[in-house]
């Protein structure tokens, strides 16, 4: 082979050498979005469970006020845990961001 031959190979080399480098480099980059990924889809799934026993807490409580309470602690009550939710809302509306 020719010098210009050999110096053209050697740089092809190098950027094949480059590619490989920056492919190993985007794998790692996966693996870690996937494992940020699993772990954010786990929080969303506990955070929708404990909405979900919130809710049933509320209407139980609901419930109850309807059998014990008066007018205006009911409407106190109902106030108290629309903004529970609405909290709980906002924190799983994060959690998708």
């Amino acid at each position: 082979m020719t010098e210009d031959q050999n110096r053209l190979l050697a740089v092809f080399e190098v950027r094949v050498r480059d590619l490989m480098a920056l492919c190993d480099k985007q794998r790692q980059k996966i693996v870690e979005l996937d494992d940020a990924l699993n772990r954010s889809e786990e929080a969303l799934r506990q955070t929708r469970e404990e909405v979900s026993a919130w809710k049933i807490k509320f209407d139980n409580l609901l419930t109850a006020k309807v059998v014990s309470a008066n007018e205006e602690e009911m409407k106190d009550a109902r106030m108290r845990l629309s903004k529970l939710v609405r909290e709980v809302d906002r924190c799983i509306a994060l959690l998708n961001e």
